[in-house]
């Protein structure tokens, strides 16, 4: 009221007052991504949270050519075909101690017929392009090489010539920078090129301090620079992120009911062989919070792998959040060969096993069902399977908790419903269940909830019977489903005169 209640003196008050007139539109929750992975060895870099807004500044903030810095270009390319507006969040990692960079090796051998252009291909990344000229000396062909690689700023190692060969060496340490491959790219004319693979690189930095850092802020995606085979990390995340609750437990992590954050963190896969591929995830039955995204055989870093299907994954999730994320196309991803392709089966194995999987469309890598590891008991239809679940979760409770956690419902006077009164603050269960009902009507117009009617009809509220200062809500909702499937049968026959 804009005049206190005891005052007496003559006065005209006018109070201005928001009111939220959305009348139960749901609220979309603002995806935020954080970005884990590590900066350039030869960079002095601090190891604190940061937001950005352009892959140049997290090239400038930590090294160019390092996975951070890779990882960014294609969650903030320069054409805008990115994240857009959703928040990106970089948490970089320190060199592990003891960590040791990749290293490896381009000899070229022979002698050139006549002139010959070439390009070298680094993680996917092209070198400057270079001529070797007829007859030309091996020392000459291996400065060439080394001048068109470090002649791009962003590659992910450092070339240096020698009299016969090309020594390569990742730009971070790790076993993650093991995943660069190298390829030399021209028609032959007499000299060839053996390539030595990047090989040597070892100990990966822990996640702990990274996630620490995460603190009350909600981020709903994650992406993990780290290479899969290493669960070390995989497990820091799941912890970090934990289970949701059952009828008899309450949630862990970000599932926990006092923080109710949840979120997914993405990591990248380039094997060709299924079975191989999801060696990590199908051990891992009851994690909801690591989730694999593949592209087999690109020559592409897995981390960058991970990072073009995100774009397209939070930026759906973020404007559409109940829409499934199949055929989105993860352009600029170098697919592999035909052969390294998964088919119908192998992907359905992979999506039993707990992996993400793609198809090649006319070139391009789009992708098919995006799906975490979690199969408790063996159970066909797992709960938290698919992605587009999860994010469906999030809005639930991100609007849940938006309306009840506002000042007029904190500290309210609590009445039963049936108890007259004149307080215009007071709050009764009835009132709840109102509110609850029109929550569930903005998601079900959203197309997050269905079964409305019957939701709205089971919530049940009431002052708990131990604390008169505690209401107590049970509100079941069933989120909708998605055409990831369709059986079509066609009839058909022949047109007799």
């Amino acid at each position: 009221m804009p005049i206190d209640a005891t005052a007496v003196a003559r006065v005209t008050g006018l109070k201005t007052q928001y009111q939220d007139m959305r009348e139960g539109r749901a609220l979309f929750l603002p995806q935020h991504i954080a970005l884990f992975g590590q900066g350039s060895s030869s960079v002095a870099y601090s190891t604190e949270k940061f937001i950005a807004t352009s892959h140049q500044q997290v090239g400038r903030k930590v090294g160019w050519g390092s996975p951070l810095h890779l990882a960014a270009m294609e969650l903030l390319p320069d054409n805008g075909d990115g994240i857009g507006t959703v928040t990106l969040t970089v948490f970089p990692l320190e060199d592990a101690y003891e960590g040791t960079p990749s290293q490896g090796k381009i000899t070229p051998t022979g002698v050139q017929a006549k002139a010959g252009q070439y390009r070298v291909r680094v993680a996917g990344y092209l070198s400057t392009r270079f001529v070797i000229a007829e007859s030309e000396s091996i020392q000459d062909i291996c400065t060439k090489i080394a001048d068109a690689i470090n002649g791009v700023l962003h590659m992910p190692v450092i070339a240096t010539a020698g009299a016969t060969d090309v020594d390569l060496v990742s730009k971070w340490a790790g076993e993650s920078a093991n995943d660069i491959t190298i390829e030399v790219l021209g028609e032959p004319q007499g000299v060839d090129f053996a390539i030595t693979n990047m090989t040597g690189g070892l100990a990966n930095p822990s996640l702990a301090g990274a996630l620490a850092q995460i603190g009350p802020v909600w981020v709903t995606m994650g992406l993990n620079c780290l290479n899969i085979e290493d669960t070390d990390a995989l497990d820091e995340i799941q912890e970090f992120g934990g289970e949701p609750g059952t009828e008899t437990t309450p949630g862990s992590g970000r599932w926990d009911p006092l923080v109710r954050k949840p979120l997914v963190v993405f990591v990248g896969n380039t094997k060709t062989d299924p079975t191989a591929a999801t060696v990590e995830v199908v051990d891992r039955p009851t994690d909801c919070v690591n989730v694999q995204l593949v592209a087999p055989g690109s020559p592409n870093l897995p981390c960058v792998v991970a990072a073009r299907q995100l774009a397209r994954i939070a930026r759906l999730a973020n404007n559409n959040p109940p829409h499934d994320y199949g055929s989105q196309r993860a352009t600029g991803l170098i697919p592999g060969a035909d052969g390294d392709q998964w088919n119908y089966a192998q992907r359905d194995l992979a999506v039993k096993r707990g992996s993400s999987t793609i198809e090649v469309r006319n070139g391009e890598v789009a992708i098919s069902d995006v799906v975490t590891p979690y199969r408790p008991d063996g159970d066909p239809l797992p709960p938290y399977r698919f992605v587009v679940d999860i994010v469906k979760l999030q809005n639930v409770i991100f609007n849940f908790d938006i309306e009840f956690t506002k000042p007029e419902w904190d500290g309210a006077p609590l009445l039963p419903d049936d108890e007259p009164t004149t307080n215009p603050t007071a709050k009764k269960p009835k009132m709840a269940k109102s509110v609850a009902g029109k929550i569930i009507d903005g998601l079900a117009d959203a197309a997050i909830l269905v079964n409305r009617e019957a939701s709205k009809k089971s919530v049940a509220t009431a002052i708990d019977p131990q604390n008169p200062k505690r209401l107590n809500m049970a509100a079941p909702v069933q989120v909708s489903g998605n055409a990831n499937q369709k059986a079509i049968t066609l009839h058909w026959g022949f047109l007799f005169g």
